[in-house]
Order: structure tokens, then sequence, then C-alpha cells
């Protein structure tokens, strides 16, 4: 399953005007890094993929439509899937984004690496 473009839209649309903002694409999906620390992705499975403080990764799963990012199997802290259904409209996907950008400034930036 390819990204939800319309979601990959309204994301660069709440990002606009971040400074330090780079799109990838990665996990089959379009990442939105920070400062090269990835915050939010329009996910290739759907939904929204996102990083939040590994403390918070419990509490925020329980929310509506969250869940905990699973890979091999393995739940992932301090990743987070939100699924389409709960991202419908801005007032839904603005306090995601914003928190994915937060946790994201929180970090170090990146170096880029040499190619």
């Amino acid at each position: 399953m390819a990204y939800d473009e319309d979601l990959a839209n309204r994301i660069r649309e709440l990002l606009a005007g971040e400074k330090g903002i780079t799109e990838m694409k990665m996990f089959g999906g379009l990442a939105f890094l920070i400062n090269g620390n990835m915050s939010v992705s329009a996910s290739g499975q759907g939904g929204l993929l996102l990083r939040v403080d590994p403390a918070e990764t419990d509490a925020l799963a329980a929310k509506p439509h969250a869940g905990p990012f699973e890979m091999r199997g393995r739940a992932m802290d301090g990743w987070l899937r939100v699924d389409p259904e709960g991202l419908k409209t801005k007032r839904q996907l603005e306090p995601w984004v914003r928190r994915g950008v937060a946790y994201a400034r929180s970090l170090p930036p990146k170096k880029a690496k040499k190619r």
C-alpha cells in the first residue's frame, strides 16, 4: 500500500513555516524529519506514524485510534501509529503532528551523512 498523498499534503500544510524540515521516503511512507530526526510520517500502511517521548508511549497508545508501532512483531517505545479514522479533520491531525514535531525538536540534530 502506498502512503496517503492527501495526508502527506495535510501534514505539509501543518508544517509550513517550521525550520529544518526535510521529507524522506522511508518505511514505505513519507517521513517528515526535523534536523534529521523523524517526527511524523504518512505511513505506507495507512494512517500516521510518529515519534513521541518513550515515557509517554503507553498513555498515548491508549487514546482513541492510536496504538503502538510494531516492528517485527515487537512494540517500539517512543513510536505510535494513528489509524486514518482518527485523522479525518485538522482538529484530529494537528495535535499528533505537533507532538511528533515537539519530540523531534527535543533531540540533538543529526549530522548529514557524506555520500
